[in-house]
């Protein structure tokens, strides 16, 4: 019997010739990932363990301050001192600071930290995220990545594999986001805990390592312990930019059983929203759009949508005009290097011309932390990836999640808006 893409890369990692769902394994690890909040935990853990006063290797560690910063008081402060001290103590090869760096889950990649075929572990959720080029990537709670810290290696059971095949092309003003967005609604919250997502179909073999990078991210939204895309030549391309250290590109075998296997039918998709309190209350946007919906708020950024792609598509759309005066726009571009990118390319001053709000690269209001929370009784439309109750801020608060397009559309008129409208009657 074949294995899928997720149990290859783990039977390897644990020195095992097959593994199957359900197995329990110990399997080495390629890289260990802690921000502030996260290492603060697993570093007063790793403290604790008998005869650890070492990692295991400080160039398989990365530490990324992200979440509060720049701190935006004493105790974030403090956070972020304890992480960077662990840093210096350990000689840590990888660790970003503000302003240099910016989200974990856009520098890890694009400083070339992750490659196919790898076991990633990371003290946050979104981890996930890697599994677009090719790697078994998984958020794990702080008290493993102390012992991963420690070990080099993790303990976990072996998911079941869900199969998800898109074809179609994406309509007009139809993004990775919204595919996602529908998986999510399709699967549900729940629908694929414990589970790896293995995303196939030629939709996704078309798009770009962005793209899947914003699908592969919100694997978790479903519940799922991974998702995974096979790498191909545009994810070689990608990483070979970025390292030259040897990796090994797994491929699910013909006869490899999977769980559950969907297809959706991307080209009969239009725009989709998640609407308050989960992301997978998830309807197409004629359906919302049509309720003439206020916002106060439009965020742009995050580990899904923080990326140079992204904020292209936002300028494209405001270019020339002006926010509605009745609603902020903050901008968090994913870090440094986007920022740059963004600014030589004139997206920031188009952006802030527009009267948006061009933020630090940083987590910021995706997570209710600062630059940009919510209080009681505001509505924010938002590209991050989450809007359970009490996300952004207050839980009286409502969020509706969108693609960079829907929500620039949205920015433009003060309302939920479908961004095809706006092709054939610009504002």
């Amino acid at each position: 019997m074949g294995m899928t893409l997720t149990e290859k890369i783990l039977a390897r990692h644990a020195g095992l010739d097959t593994v199957e769902p359900g197995q329990i394994i110990n399997a080495n690890v390629d890289l260990v990932l802690a921000n502030e909040l996260s290492a603060a935990v697993a570093i007063g853990v790793m403290r604790k363990i008998k005869g650890a006063q070492r990692v295991f290797d400080r160039s398989r560690i990365a530490l990324v301050e992200d979440h509060f910063v720049p701190a935006k008081d004493a105790q974030s402060a403090s956070l972020a001192k304890l992480m960077k001290d662990f840093a210096v103590e350990q000689q840590i090869e990888h660790f970003f600071d503000v302003g240099r760096g910016g989200i974990e889950h856009v520098v890890l990649p694009e400083e070339g930290l992750v490659a196919p075929g790898e076991l990633i572990v990371g003290g946050d959720s979104h981890t996930c995220t890697y599994g677009a080029l090719g790697a078994f990537a998984t958020g794990m709670g702080s008290t493993d990545i102390a012992a991963a810290f420690v070990l080099g290696e993790v303990w976990l059971k072996v998911p079941a594999s869900i199969k998800i095949v898109y074809d179609g092309e994406p309509g007009r003003m139809v993004y990775a986001k919204d595919i996602m967005l529908r998986t999510v609604g399709e699967l549900g919250i729940d629908g694929a805990t414990y589970r790896a997502i293995e995303y196939h179909g030629t939709t996704v073999d078309s798009l770009s390592i962005t793209g899947r990078i914003t699908m592969a991210n919100m694997a978790i939204e479903a519940g799922a312990k991974n998702g995974i895309f096979q790498a191909d030549e545009k994810t070689i391309a990608f990483v070979k930019e970025r390292t030259d250290r040897p990796f090994i590109v797994e491929r699910p075998d013909a006869d490899a059983v999977y769980e559950r296997v969907i297809s959706i039918d991307v080209g009969s998709l239009e725009p989709q929203i998640a609407c308050p309190h989960t992301p997978d209350n998830v309807h197409p946007i004629s359906e919302i759009a049509r309720d003439d919906i206020p916002v106060d708020q439009v965020f742009i950024g995050s580990c899904t949508n923080g990326y140079m792609e992204d904020l292209r598509i936002v300028a494209k759309i405001l270019e020339g005009k002006r926010i509605a005066p009745s609603l902020r726009v903050i901008v968090n571009p994913g870090s440094q290097k986007v920022w740059m990118q963004a600014a030589q390319e004139g997206v920031l001053t188009t952006l802030a011309a527009a009267g948006c709000a061009v933020n630090t690269p940083g987590c910021g209001a995706c997570f209710g932390g600062h630059m940009g929370t919510l209080g009681d009784g505001e509505r924010a439309i938002s590209t991050t990836n989450r809007n359970y109750v009490g996300r952004m801020g207050s839980p009286k608060a409502e969020i509706y999640l969108a693609s960079p397009a829907t929500c620039a559309a949205s920015a433009l008129t003060g309302k939920i808006t479908d961004p095809r409208v706006l092709e054939l009657a610009p504002v």
